[in-house]
């Protein structure tokens, strides 16, 4: 939603987000808005954040949302606490746009992640080398193999990434983001030849 010019309406939010649900009735429905300071396109204040995902909870039009975990850990507890209370699941997603942290911090986050409540864990980072594009497959499959109660999705983003979208699930990531039209993040691909070879690995 953060593309949506007029987010400061949460009533035009909504109207956009039942137009959504009438044109794909039967399509699993994640609400996300993206915040600058995670690669999204606007700023917003932390309240208003707050509020549109408790409205978009409320309306009973979407199936999930997207909860960034860096929010404040008792606003991000509240609001998976309410989103459960509502049957719609909670995606919490991580992105640095800067770089790649140690594995070990990686884990952390997914693991705080669990903590709060998430019934996804998601994280996204910028490799510098193609080292981080390890160091983002390694953290992933400790987490599967050593702490994940659920489904986990990571990826390393940009080029030198695209290995971590398409192989990502012999590593324990269990989705990954294509590009329909144009990619909302670096090293998306597009969904046609994304499918083709994640369908490739999966029935090996």
């Amino acid at each position: 939603m953060d593309h949506f010019t007029d987010i400061a309406s949460t009533q035009s939010v909504l109207t956009a987000a039942r137009a959504i649900r009438d044109a794909m009735p039967d399509i699993p429905l994640l609400f996300t808005f993206r915040s600058a300071k995670e690669g999204g396109e606007q700023t917003i204040p932390t309240q208003h954040y707050l509020a549109l995902n408790r409205a978009a909870i409320d309306s009973g039009l979407v199936d999930m949302i997207d909860l960034e975990l860096f929010t404040g850990d008792a606003d991000v507890k509240a609001t998976v606490d309410y989103a459960h209370a509502h049957n719609v699941y909670v995606v919490m997603s991580n992105h640095d746009f800067h770089q790649t942290p140690p594995a070990e911090e990686i884990v952390l986050r997914l693991r705080k992640m669990q903590a709060l409540g998430a019934d996804i864990a998601k994280i996204a980072v910028m490799p510098q080398s193609q080292h981080d594009v390890l160091t983002l497959l390694t953290a992933t499959l400790e987490m599967r193999q050593r702490y994940a109660d659920g489904p986990v999705i990571t990826m390393s983003m940009a080029k030198e990434g695209i290995i971590s979208r398409l192989a990502g699930e012999v590593f324990g990531s269990a989705a990954t983001f294509g590009a329909v039209t144009q990619a909302s993040a670096p090293g998306q691909i597009a969904v046609n030849d994304l499918r083709s070879v994640l369908m490739i690995l999966h029935n090996a």
